[in-house]
């Protein structure tokens, strides 16, 4: 069950309720490809199926998938398998369950979803420290010594991209054509793209500032053109002449601009969409984002 995409020239089985649980690998591969999951996830969802078809039996129709069945898949993996699985890895599964069944019955081919009442448990990772207002506004002025760092800091604070989407960041993708209206797009390569191309509005004062960089730096393909790396160094310079002592990274700086979001009023789906993470990837920081902005 690997995770190359099924050539057109290979004839999916048509599924019903009575077909069986091994006949669904190739269908449900070819689902997963058109859906915007990444190769890891495909790869990992492949393999929890291919484990349940060898618990279940390779015969097991899907008709006769129920709760009860599939939460005895789950107790087998945690007790009966010797070393106790890794939190993250039995909720990972609990993940996987709730996708295959939900196409399952989007394909009807499950009158009802039997996973529809389980609940996504999964274990709590320590909380980012994030920064205060008056902090970050000390970042912001001594990150504007350094154009590249100012540059930096503007964009992650204000369109919230990950690590490798700034690393990735070409200099065509960005759009200075309103210099009151600056963006950015984020562009993904291959079958990732389909609903996490995005693009990001910018403050009217990245416009020049990017105009300065250009002059400084000349970049020739992206506009960051050195490792990831050196980002954090230059990230960590601007936090030390800020007289910042909480630990300071690209990612926290993505994680303030979703906890903006959301104390700002935007919705869970629209911060999930502007972050340019798929269903999944949500339901692994959507609870941790939710603490972050509305500690109780």
């Amino acid at each position: 069950m690997g995770n190359a995409p099924v050539s057109s020239l290979v004839s999916l089985p048509t599924l019903a309720p009575t077909s069986t649980l091994a006949a669904c690998a190739l269908p449900y591969q070819e689902y997963l490809r058109r859906t915007d999951h990444s190769a890891y996830t495909i790869t990992c969802f492949l393999s929890d199926l291919r484990l349940l078809t060898e618990y279940l039996g390779y015969s097991t129709q899907i008709r006769a998938l129920t709760r009860e069945r599939l939460s005895a898949w789950l107790d087998h993996l945690r007790f009966d398998r010797g070393a106790k699985p890794a939190p993250k890895t039995m909720a990972r599964r609990v993940t996987f369950l709730k996708n295959f069944t939900a196409w399952l019955v989007k394909s009807e081919l499950l009158a009802s979803d039997p996973m529809a009442s389980v609940a996504l448990s999964r274990p709590d990772p320590p909380l980012p420290e994030l920064l205060f207002d008056d902090e970050v506004a000390r970042l912001e002025a001594a990150a504007a010594e350094d154009v590249r760092c100012h540059l930096l800091v503007m964009l992650l604070l204000n369109a919230g991209l990950k690590k490798e989407e700034v690393m990735g960041l070409a200099l065509g993708h960005v759009d200075v054509s309103d210099p009151e209206h600056p963006s950015v797009e984020v562009h993904f390569p291959g079958q990732a793209k389909r609903r996490r191309e995005r693009r990001m509005a910018l403050p009217a004062a990245w416009t020049s500032l990017y105009e300065r960089y250009l002059e400084r730096y000349r970049p020739r393909e992206r506009v960051f053109e050195c490792t990831d790396r050196n980002l954090g160094y230059v990230l960590a310079a601007a936090v030390k002449r800020a007289g910042i002592e909480k630990r300071v990274t690209l990612q926290l700086l993505r994680d303030i601009y979703a906890v903006r979001q959301l104390r700002s009023g935007v919705s869970p789906d629209t911060l999930r969409e502007r972050l340019g993470l798929s269903e999944e990837a949500w339901y692994e920081t959507a609870d941790k984002y939710r603490k972050l902005a509305f500690p109780a």
